[in-house]
């Protein structure tokens, strides 16, 4: 009822609004024909006018201002007329080419510097470790040499002094220095060898043999005695004008070494250059024995800094110094040259880039504000005029302007009234359809059967958060307590899952321990009842009365046979270690190479399987024979007892698995690994070590096989090596052994089954008839012809080679 009222007053309101716009749209029309009857339509022209020349002005000016900025970065002045704008073109046309034709020169330039500041910056680099290698010692030797010196020391435990350069020890005399190029050109390389005193030989032979150096290394052997003689040197002998370090204890074996090699006559004239048969001259040019000349210009030779003589090194450190401080200065020039090109080449991009934003103002009217400015001055004076003119025009437009203003409220009040219409519309419409649903209810059959359950909704209402209660808020109420009952429900309902998990997991657990039991049985709450008759079926059997007789009947049977089971294995382990034993007795007598025999070695396998099956044999009967009264103990040995009969027996679905695991860890031979080791008869030391033959030539294979076959026949014959017994039996036959083998591998098997004494019989195609002839007493052949019937022919060994020479 009330918002049938509301509705009825908002209907009475829009009416006398609408009336009211009516109105004032009857008096504008009215203003608008007295406006143009005193001259309106002009002017209302021209004010159009006026506004579309001001939103071109505006536009254009925008796009002059942004023209304007780009032109001021290149302190261009902006163009007033066409004629200027197109010669400004040609302009920055010309100037975008010279830009980056310049930006092209630089880019070159900054690759070429920077590949020479990369040069001088790793020349610096390695210049400066030099420096501190240097001031770190006395030497002049170069620091990679140093460097693998000090490994090979260290390896060793040797001081470096015990093995110096060579360069260490000798050095130019002083009144000899302009020399000192030449000198160090042909000492260069002898200088930089490591002089090896005879007690240190044999350790840095073998130190080198097995290092990988990383580089090149040269060393001579200083024995201490030396039947070398000193010879006689050339009058301008370069050795001359050499210095030994006196207290060096290599001074007399440097000194033979030093004038046996570089014993050249240093030559102050190109006459006498030629004249000698071995000679140096103050430039480096050097004359071998056998007329060879070299010359190495590859460097300074004033060029101290590759000088390696001599047992100070202030003079080659000053030297660098200065090299230093010369690269440090072309450094920073290189620097300072390649900083500015980096400058200069950002202003030249951002040069390009305004000239290309530049390119993108091809049309000079697109900014030529001035235009529609003067327009806009013309058309306004005419404005000016016109209104100025007459006064009844000027009283009509401001009426106007008065009633647009009216109209505007009038419009935003019906608006609203429109609005609060709809609202209350929509109000009523819920409101009956909330009111027929309610109606709908209450006329249900089962309604009063809801009744009921008032009290219990009142209840939940007042432990809820209190709030008024109207038509509009009742399905918002509703869906409140809707939520509170849906969580007091899964709330309920998580308890319940809970316990009926831990149930099903209780159940699971049962039926994983006692699976046939269980087997037709499922782990679901469902199935209660079916556990609740085993548990009454457990109670009522009452199995705890027989539990002494099951422990006795374990301990007397199951768990002894175990026992039995495993010592039967113990004893098969022992005697393959015997058999060992005994092979190894033959095999020592075998020659496998000159000076050494192989020994069969048996180790524990390492095959997780098979250690893990010994593990639980040992665990079913450790403490089962000393009879311990522990209940627990006695039902842990059954179930481990089990587990390992089950898997003899084949499980369910695992039946192969198992019958290959039981025939290998049941297998002794299979607890061991074996290899052969290669052994010295002097010393007993091993040579090499066979754990397989992988790596080995077919040959080798061979050879390892024929030994280790031998030394078994010999164990299986029970034979004393090289003791002869006519009278005993002791037949082989060799099928085919030899067809695919080596000849060198046949014949020493061969030799060693001769050692044995064993009688052969030799199955072996024709092709190898020439290795058995010696081993053998007769000859078998064996012929089929045509596939119908075999022959064989008898001969004795004489009489085949007797034969095979008339042949």
């Amino acid at each position: 009822m009330v918002l049938a009222q509301d509705l009825e007053r908002q209907q009475q309101q829009i009416i006398k609004l609408l009336d009211k716009k009516e109105s004032q749209l009857l008096q504008q029309r009215e203003l608008g024909e007295q406006i143009a009857q005193n001259g309106g339509d002009r002017i209302a022209r021209l004010g159009i006018e006026i506004t579309q020349q001001e939103q071109l002005k505006n536009t254009r000016l925008k796009c002059f201002e942004r023209y304007s900025e780009l032109l001021q970065k290149l302190a261009q002045p902006a163009p007033e007329t066409l004629a200027m704008f197109v010669a400004q073109q040609q302009v920055l046309l010309t100037a975008r080419a010279q830009v980056e034709q310049r930006e092209d020169e630089i880019l070159h330039a900054l690759g070429e510097k920077n590949y020479a500041f990369t040069a001088l910056r790793r020349e610096h680099t390695e210049l400066s470790a030099e420096v501190s290698s240097l001031k770190s010692r006395r030497s002049n030797i170069d620091m990679q040499q140093i460097e693998l010196r000090m490994r090979l020391c260290a390896a060793l435990d040797l001081a470096e002094s015990d093995i110096p350069f060579a360069g260490e020890l000798i050095q130019v005399r002083d009144n000899e220095k302009d020399w000192q190029g030449a000198i160090e050109r042909v000492l260069h390389g002898f200088a930089l060898s490591l002089i090896v005193p005879e007690q240190h030989y044999t350790k840095v032979v073998e130190w080198v043999e097995q290092t990988h150096l990383r580089g090149r290394l040269v060393y001579f052997r200083a024995r201490s005695s030396s039947s070398r003689e000193m010879p006689l040197l050339h009058p301008d002998s370069l050795v001359k004008k050499l210095a030994l370090k006196p207290d060096s204890p290599l001074y007399d074996w440097l000194e033979r070494e030093v004038a046996h090699r570089f014993d050249l006559a240093c030559c102050a004239s190109p006459e006498q250059f030629r004249r000698e048969s071995r000679a140096l001259s103050r430039a480096g040019q050097i004359k071998s024995a056998g007329e060879r000349h070299e010359k190495d210009d590859r460097s300074r030779i004033d060029d101290q800094r590759r000088y390696v003589l001599g047992w100070s090194n202030s003079a080659k450190i000053a030297a660098l110094a200065i090299e230093l401080r010369r690269v440090e200065q072309q450094l920073a020039e290189q620097g300072a040259h390649m900083a500015s090109l980096q400058t200069e080449q950002k202003t030249l991009r951002e040069q390009l880039d305004t000239l290309s934003k530049l390119v993108e103002y091809d049309d000079f009217y697109a900014f030529d504000w001035r235009a529609p400015a003067a327009q806009i001055a013309t058309l306004a004076t005419e404005l000016a005029e016109l209104e100025a003119a007459s006064d009844v025009l000027r009283y009509l437009n401001e009426r106007l302007v008065m009633l647009n203003q009216d109209m505007k409220e009038t419009e935003a009040a019906l608006s609203t009234k429109h609005q609060l219409f709809g609202g209350i519309e929509v109000k009523i419409s819920n409101a009956s359809a909330a009111l027929q649903s309610v109606n709908l209810i209450l006329a249900a059959d089962d309604y009063q059967g809801y009744t009921i359950q008032f009290d219990k909704i009142q209840e939940l209402r007042d432990n809820t958060p209190a709030s008024s209660l109207t038509v509009e808020s009742s399905d918002g109420r509703e869906s409140e307590l809707r939520s509170v009952l849906q969580t007091s429900i899964d709330s309920k309902s998580g308890n319940a899952s809970t316990l009926a998990g831990k149930i099903v997991r209780a159940m699971s657990e049962y039926k994983l321990a006692y699976p046939l039991d269980t087997q037709e049985v499922d782990a679901s709450v469902a199935a209660a009842t079916e556990y609740a008759q085993m548990l009454a079926q457990l109670n009522s059997d009452d199995l705890p009365r027989f539990e002494a007789r099951f422990k006795q009947l374990l301990n007397e049977n199951t768990i002894r046979e175990v026992a039995n089971f495993q010592s039967r294995l113990a004893q098969e382990r022992e005697t393959i270690k015997e058999r060992i034993t005994l092979i190894n007795q033959s095999l020592t007598q075998i020659n496998y190479n000159p000076g050494r025999y192989i020994v069969l070695e048996a180790q524990l396998t390492g095959d997780a399987e098979v250690r893990e099956f010994q593990t639980q044999l040992r665990e079913c009967t450790e403490g089962a024979l000393t009879g311990s009264e522990d209940e627990q103990y006695s039902e842990r040995k059954f179930i481990q007892v089990s587990a390992i009969i089950q898997r003899f027996r084949g499980r369910d679905g695992l039946s192969e698995l198992d019958k290959r695991w039981t025939a290998k860890v049941s297998d002794v031979r299979q607890w061991f690994g074996f290899s052969a080791s290669e052994r010295w008869r002097e010393d007993d030391s091993e040579h090499e070590h066979y754990s397989d033959s992988g790596g080995k030539s077919g040959g080798q294979k061979e050879k390892l096989a024929y030994t280790i076959l031998a030394a078994s026949l010999a164990y299986q014959f029970g034979l004393e090596w090289g003791a002869v017994r006519s009278k005993s039996f002791r037949f082989v036959v060799i099928d085919e052994a030899f067809g695919r083998g080596s000849d060198d591998s046949a014949r020493y098997g061969l030799h060693l089954f001769k050692q044995l004494n064993l009688q052969l019989l030799i199955v072996t195609p024709l092709q190898k008839i020439h290795i058995i002839e010696p081993f053998v007493a007769c000859v078998g052949f064996v012929h089929n012809h045509e596939g119908r019937a075999s022959r064989l022919r008898n001969l004795s060994i004489t009489q085949y080679q007797q034969e095979k020479q008339q042949q």
